[in-house]
């Protein structure tokens, strides 16, 4: 039995616990609204919603904190007198001023994620250098010493470098043992992606590694009369290589483009799977039956970067090694290329910032005690 002038911790519990139980089913039913009828909707730093964690902890210690509360009354004075010395406990101000600290919180932290939802249009004036990918689609690109793949990994490097951009012209190229202009030089990241989104193995029938080829390409694809840098970052693993790739970047670097490299794969290598259906049958083998693998070629790309006068780096499994390339390019000259309009996604914090920020004050300015015009009517 509960003695006077202590809190009602049992049902406190209760009431804690039910709205904890409310609160999680509301917010991941607004999620699951957001995300399915609301157009673009997203959420900037998804990353700083695990802080939402912090919630049923704080929850958690409210009530242990409450029970050593009632503890220490208990043992301050007896029963009799308790309810004489402190009159006004008021169990549902305390609530109240824990519900809307704690839920506060948790739009604040909302907030601080990042929600946006519907779009804009920014016109910006685009300053930076002119950039040619030249990414390696070559067979060899299917082997998974990186996963998934190479040429996933690949793909990651080239969307990472895109959204990276922000004045800067874009251009891709493809080979295996042709090469190909995927993507004309643009600031257009949207065609980027889209493009991005078309390449893989089979984007080029003949079969090879061509570096030199695309290396000359990419070259062919800069207008050499327009002004600022210019540079060429080549996706490969390097291997089985055809032609003078290094006399290219060679060329390239005397023309004053920069020619870096991103070996993709492993020393050790592994086996070409043979897919059906998305499932691996098999792998691939060579004339006498034996299980070709395919090797990261690093000596070959690091003379090519040399060559170049730019930089070689190896993606891994935590990285695709494009932060420190992008490093380089961003001490390189720019120049203006014009203005160009964007779409971005609309911000939307205030709301919960709002809502977050008046809870917590609303809970501060709730105290823990009864009025004293009811207290003196209680006594």
């Amino acid at each position: 039995m509960r003695v006077k002038g202590t809190y009602h911790w049992g049902v406190l519990a209760v009431v804690v616990l039910v709205v904890e139980l409310l609160a999680a089913v509301v917010w991941a039913v607004t999620w699951y609204l957001l995300d399915r009828e609301v157009a673009a909707f997203r959420i900037e730093r998804p990353e700083v919603l695990w802080a939402m964690l912090a919630g049923p902890a704080l929850a958690l210690l409210f009530l242990i904190e409450l029970a050593w509360r009632n503890r220490a009354l208990q043992r301050f004075a007896s029963a009799g007198t308790l309810a004489r010395m402190v009159p006004g406990n008021s169990s549902v101000r305390v609530l109240l001023r824990f519900l809307l600290f704690r839920h506060g919180l948790s739009f604040l932290v909302v907030a601080a994620a990042g929600p946006q939802f519907g779009t804009k249009y920014e016109e910006v004036k685009s300053e930076g250098i002119d950039l040619v990918v030249a990414m390696d689609v070559s067979n060899s690109m299917d082997c998974e010493d990186l996963r998934p793949s190479r040429m996933e990994a690949a793909r990651r490097a080239l969307s990472q470098l895109i959204d990276k951009m922000r004045g800067d012209r874009l251009g891709i190229v493809v080979f295996a043992g042709e090469a190909f202009v995927q993507l004309p030089i643009t600031n257009d990241r949207s065609a980027a992606k889209l493009f991005l989104g078309t390449v893989g193995t089979n984007s080029v029938g003949t079969q090879g590694t061509a570096i030199g080829a695309a290396i000359e390409l990419a070259r062919e694809s800069f207008d050499m009369d327009t002004p600022g840098s210019k540079a060429v970052i080549v996706i490969t693993d390097g291997e089985n290589h055809e032609d003078d790739a290094e006399g290219a970047a060679r060329e390239a670097a005397a023309a004053g483009i920069v020619v870096h490299t991103v070996g993709m794969g492993t020393p050790e290598g592994g086996p070409l799977p043979v897919k059906r259906n998305g499932q691996v049958v098999g792998f691939r083998k060579d004339g006498s039956g034996n299980t070709v693998v395919s090797r990261l070629n690093e000596p070959m790309l690091q003379r090519i970067s040399a060559e170049g006068n730019g930089a070689y780096v190896r993606a891994t499994a935590a990285s695709t090694g494009i932060e420190a390339l992008v490093a380089d390019l961003r001490n390189m000259d720019t120049s203006e290329k014009g203005t160009f309009t964007f779409t971005a996604h609309e911000d939307q914090f205030q709301y919960p910032l709002g809502i977050g920020l008046c809870m917590i004050l609303l809970a501060l300015a709730t105290g823990d005690r009864r009025h004293r015009r009811k207290m003196m009517e209680a006594a």
